[in-house]
């Protein structure tokens, strides 16, 4: 089963401005006509209900939006980019591939916006003033978000069926659903979760996650019950469940304390979960196996409630779920993340106006995302245009920034290789 993968997502750049004048004859006021670029298409999670599992990002990691198309002349606008839409199965937890911190949790029906795309540069027409009439320069597109995320999926289950390999937890959840998991009589049966929806009667139902067999060591790794312990993070409560056969000659108390041991070192706050302990296996208890009256006394000492019976032939199975539904009615409903990673503002590329400078051999040489993106948008040959680029520096405090750095009249200022004398 795949049920984490490690993804690269990016939104589509937006187009760029365009920059046109209006020529026609008989025309002769024209002036700029240049369109504005399209917006990048957004990157957007989507729930898709027939999903179990995260499949689909087995061998494909990387998606990449369709950027916006460029602006034309007569100021046709340039076409927006169609979104990139990603379904994942209800229950997937989106992390921060870095920080590991929670994105959002996909456990609603509403999409959700990973990634934004980038919006449209304008067109030269935005930039035309009485004083700038002819203004041969437009603005570039933004480009669009990336980042690396993790897809975690955490099922959503009301109660969890937990116990060592080949008790018979496969065996209920065929008895108590329609779910048709495989049923053998070895250990480690079963490979993978699997989801049951049980009808409690009364137009009510609950659904139960039967997680394959764990054993002692699996929070550090061994077995199969490491990979899939997450997927009971969510549940409002456990049924544990216990041979008491004999058959296979183990202790229903050391069972249940090492399983407890194991569900306590993944998560403290699992193992502090309510449970039923169901002693199954009652059918085919050994005339020789030990008495029960030691195990009795444990599960009262813990305050658990306590069912005996037999997933094959279904004594007491009604019984079971009556408690079931009787203890869910108590409890909070199934467990929702809340959103842990905030995004750095600064890392906006709309707003980000950080910049360096440093001074090698006499020349200072200035750098910063929005200047390169800026530089973008202007032609150099063009008078009206390098005034801009000019009053735009002025206007975000680089010329500021070059004075508090020491620079003089007659220097050299170099700004990824266009360089001008400075002067104030």
């Amino acid at each position: 089963m795949i049920d984490k993968v490690r993804i690269y997502v990016k939104a589509g750049d937006g187009g760029n401005g365009c920059v046109s004048f209006r020529r026609e004859k008989y025309v002769s006021h024209g002036g700029p006509d240049g369109g504005d670029g399209g917006n990048g298409g957004n990157v957007i999670l989507e729930i898709d209900e027939g999903e179990t599992t995260l499949l689909r990002y087995k061998y494909h990691r990387k998606f990449v939006a369709g950027n916006g198309m460029d602006g034309m002349k007569r100021k046709f606008h340039g076409a927006s980019a169609e979104d990139l839409i990603l379904k994942v199965p209800a229950g997937t937890v989106v992390r921060d591939a870095e920080s590991g911190k929670i994105i959002k949790d996909m456990s609603s029906c509403e999409p959700f916006v990973l990634c934004k795309g980038g919006k449209g540069g304008w067109g030269n027409r935005h930039f035309s003033t009485p004083t700038r009439q002819i203004p041969r320069f437009a603005k570039s597109g933004i480009k669009g978000e990336e980042r690396e995320v993790v897809l975690e999926l955490k099922m959503l289950a009301d109660v969890g069926l937990v116990g060592f390999p080949n008790v018979g937890k496969s065996m209920l959840l065929s008895k108590i659903s329609e779910a048709k998991p495989k049923i053998a009589n070895y250990e480690f049966t079963t490979l993978s979760p699997n989801l049951g929806v049980v009808d409690a009667g009364d137009e009510r139902s609950f659904v139960v996650a039967d997680i394959p067999g764990i054993i002692e060591g699996a929070s550090e790794g061994l077995g199969l019950g490491h990979d899939f312990l997450r997927h009971i993070d969510r549940c409002r409560m456990l049924i544990h469940v216990v041979d008491v056969s004999g058959e296979s000659g183990r202790d229903p108390v050391e069972d249940i304390k090492k399983i407890n041991a194991e569900l306590s070192a993944y998560s403290p706050d699992l193992a502090s979960r309510p449970q039923i302990i169901a002693a199954n296996k009652t059918d085919a208890r050994r005339e020789d196996a030990p008495d029960l009256s030691d195990f009795e006394a444990f599960v009262k000492e813990n305050g658990w409630q306590l069912v005996y019976i037999s997933a094959l032939t279904e004594k007491n199975v009604e019984l079971l779920l009556k408690k079931t539904v009787a203890m869910l009615d108590t409890l909070p409903p199934v467990r929702r993340y809340e959103p842990e990673f905030v995004e750095d503002e600064t890392a906006d590329p709309s707003t980000d106006k950080e910049i360096t400078i440093k001074n090698v051999n006499g020349t200072y040489v200035v750098e910063g995302e929005w200047i390169y993106r800026l530089m973008g948008n202007i032609n150099f040959d063009d008078y009206e245009s390098l005034m801009y680029f000019q009053k735009t520096l002025r206007r975000n405090g680089v010329f500021d920034k070059l004075e508090e750095k020491g620079i003089q009249d007659g220097d050299t200022v170099s700004v990824y290789d266009f360089e001008f004398d400075y002067v104030k």
